[in-house]
């Protein structure tokens, strides 16, 4: 969906998983917003969504493919409100050993891996955030909101972290620098606590 007059919102389509139930979010909040894997609409646009569930190196090859990887790169090096999702922000970081060593999109420092130590993997239902410094895209959270987790490899330690969660030790939940902010569960399942971050993000982006 667009409109003319509008800032415009694109929702990176690199075919993968779970893309649904953002749109559905982002309809419920009447944004106008173009779903596509074009490059250049992507760099056209004024802020981008790159959600996602899957693997990393299946992620990171189907942007390739698609030259979304570059894409992202030129959103974010000019400066435009960019939100990543799931496995849409682990691609954001250096490396994930996920299957493999692959090599991410490198914004932020820091690699992926497999939890260790964890009661059980994947980590799977509901933990609590604690919030680790301010940024404008968690207004409105203090520590202790809940989100949705499921995912079997996460980041340990980085030096974006905004909110961590701890299960098996403490990884990064929610990430943020400027204008690039990420969470490593879906907001829109999130109930409250992501439908906070997913107002915050649009307030900043549109």
């Amino acid at each position: 969906m667009e409109s003319q007059g509008r800032k415009r919102l694109a929702v990176l389509d690199y075919g993968g998983g779970n893309i649904g139930s953002l749109v559905a979010a982002l309809e419920r909040r009447g944004v106008a917003f173009e779903l596509t894997d074009n490059p250049k609409h992507v760099i056209a646009a004024d802020a981008a969504i790159l959600p996602g569930d899957g693997a990393f190196g299946a992620t990171m090859a189907a942007l390739r493919e698609r030259r979304l990887d570059r894409a992202v790169r030129e959103v974010v090096a000019a400066g435009k409100p960019f939100l990543g999702i799931c496995v849409g922000m682990q691609v954001l970081f250096e490396t994930s050993d996920e299957f493999g060593d692959d090599v991410g999109l490198g914004i932020f420092h820091g690699h992926v891996r497999r939890f260790e130590g964890a009661p059980r993997v994947p980590h799977m239902g509901w933990n609590d955030l604690r919030i680790e410094r301010r940024h404008p895209f968690t207004a409105g959270l203090y520590g202790g909101e809940f989100a949705y987790f499921l995912h079997s490899y996460r980041v340990a330690d980085s030096d974006a972290t905004v909110a961590s969660t701890d299960y098996g030790g403490r990884f990064a939940a929610i990430v943020a620098r400027d204008n690039v902010m990420a969470t490593q569960f879906h907001p829109e399942k999130s109930q409250r606590t992501g439908a906070v971050l997913l107002d915050n993000f649009l307030a900043l982006a549109l």
